[in-house]
């Protein structure tokens, strides 16, 4: 397994960098995330890595990050998501863009990925849903201590008999600075209206 690769970068072809370890040059496929944060062509460069091993191909996938890395790993645990439509969704949208859309259940956000139809969004979604919170940890301190109000309050309204869908929308609703009793507070007000 090569976890992880340092280096001086000699090429960017996104999606492939070429990255020279010690004489010997890596091919790593990168997310444009991961493509667009990469130092000049001649510096050294760290990439958490992947290796994927095919009967026709072994492959290595960098990524800046090692929350990407992890999303990645388990978006590719779904069926019908390669390793392609992972790079795809993850060129697309950040750990935490995902992580807030998996939250909030919103497929429409996914379907604008190249690749992603409706049924593959909500596949995803419904996977997701249970694996993303506990797996992945949140780069910025605000977002992870927001999650964790979010979900201090998503636990709330399901302990209140709220399903899901209504706990994730009364949610999706709330300013990003809420506490915990004005997030319930204010969750229980919007469910009222809606009823």
């Amino acid at each position: 397994m090569i976890g992880r690769i340092t280096g001086l970068l000699l090429e960017k072809h996104p999606p492939l960098v070429l990255v020279d370890v010690n004489g010997v040059g890596y091919e790593i496929d990168v997310p444009m995330s991961t493509f667009c944060g990469l130092p000049g062509i001649g510096e050294q460069v760290t990439l958490h890595t992947h290796f994927w091993v095919r009967e026709d191909a072994h492959l290595l996938f960098g990524f800046t990050t090692e929350p990407e890395r992890v999303l990645f790993r388990q978006l590719t645990k779904i069926s019908g998501i390669g390793a392609r439509t992972g790079l795809a969704i993850l060129s697309g949208l950040s750990v935490n863009d995902l992580h807030q859309i998996v939250v909030s259940q919103d497929s429409t956000r996914l379907t604008k990925i190249p690749g992603i139809g409706k049924k593959t969004a909500e596949r995803l979604l419904l996977e997701l849903r249970d694996r993303i919170s506990p797996t992945i940890t949140l780069p910025e301190t605000g977002t992870a201590m927001a999650s964790s109000i979010d979900k201090d309050i998503l636990n709330a309204l399901s302990a209140l008999g709220y399903n899901d869908r209504e706990a994730n929308w009364a949610l999706g609703q709330l300013p990003e600075d809420v506490t915990i009793s004005d997030g319930i507070m204010q969750s229980l007000r919007l469910l009222s209206k809606e009823k």
